[in-house]
């Protein structure tokens, strides 16, 4: 069984190699909806687990006999057990959201660059985490590691939604707005009956977020013009464009620098991306239809 583990961090876009390459059988062992289009599958392994995926790494996911979809990893449990997040919008990722407990799913994986959480490089430096939409599900793992390390810096997580109903994780978002060393702020775009929170853009949540610019790190994920927007917004407060980490999405169908669909100008997002720093991505995104 030959399997390379990878490498790079968002810190450091050195291309990153292949985890396992061919499919481990996962069981699913909980199945949750999130919103009317999104669920939630916690996922046990039948054979030797594929190595521990980094907060910001994906895997790719075969419902057996539909294809492969490349799947972020939401949650880490015990024993090699893998969470994602998954909205139903085409074939593949219908199927995985149709799957129901025990069923049998192959995972090839971890792939990718990761959010760098676990540098300690960023000890003692503010993180602002910006989610818009499906966004919170890469980014939620990184808000794990971040509570669970010691750090003197302060945490912020903004998240985004188009309505209540769409928001993801709505529990676990009440929990920790009730934490002490954590500051979240929530928006929809449009509210409903009952709805007393801030209505608006994601982006108009950082004024009111504790962070030293000079000192932040930021991790954004989300629609892309989203995140072009949140980055505009950061280095407008005075953060570096070298310390906004972003999230890219691209059409990702072999995970190993093989087929070409994720390219974006130099670079391969299944390899290289899909945490790269803001100014790496910033001059490639301003290209009409790269």
């Amino acid at each position: 069984m030959a399997e390379r583990v990878a490498t790079a961090t968002a810190g450091s876009p050195t291309r990153a190699l292949a985890g396992r390459t061919f499919p481990a059988r996962y069981r699913v062992a909980t199945r949750r909806a999130e919103t009317p289009d999104v669920v939630t599958l916690d996922l046990e392994p039948l054979d030797d687990p594929i190595p521990p995926p980094r907060p910001g790494q994906f895997v790719m996911l075969y419902p057996f006999g539909t294809g492969e979809a490349a799947i972020s990893v939401s949650g880490l449990g015990d024993g090699g057990t893998l969470q994602h997040t998954i909205r139903a919008v085409g074939a593949t990722t219908r199927a995985l959201c149709a799957l129901g407990r025990g069923a049998v799913v192959g995972v090839r994986g971890p792939f990718g660059s990761d959010w760098g959480v676990g540098s300690p490089d960023l000890d003692g430096l503010d993180v602002v985490v910006v989610a818009g939409g499906l966004g919170i599900a890469p980014l939620r793992p990184a808000v794990h590691a971040l509570l669970g390390r010691p750090r003197s810096g302060r945490l912020s997580v903004l998240v985004g939604a188009r309505s209540p109903a769409d928001l993801c994780f709505a529990d676990e978002l009440g929990r920790w707005r009730r934490r002490a060393d954590l500051h979240v702020a929530v928006t929809v775009d449009a509210a409903a009956p009952g709805w007393d929170g801030s209505v608006g853009l994601v982006t108009d949540l950082l004024a009111a977020a504790p962070f030293d610019p000079r000192r932040t790190v930021a991790l954004v994920c989300g629609p892309e013009v989203m995140m072009r927007l949140a980055a505009r917004g950061l280095e407008a407060a005075g953060v570096a464009p070298e310390r906004i980490r972003c999230s890219l999405e691209r059409n990702m169908h072999c995970a190993v620098v093989r087929c070409g669909h994720c390219q974006l100008g130099p670079l391969f997002v299944c390899a290289d991306g899909p945490v790269l720093p803001w100014a790496t991505v910033a001059p490639l995104l301003a290209v009409r239809e790269l």
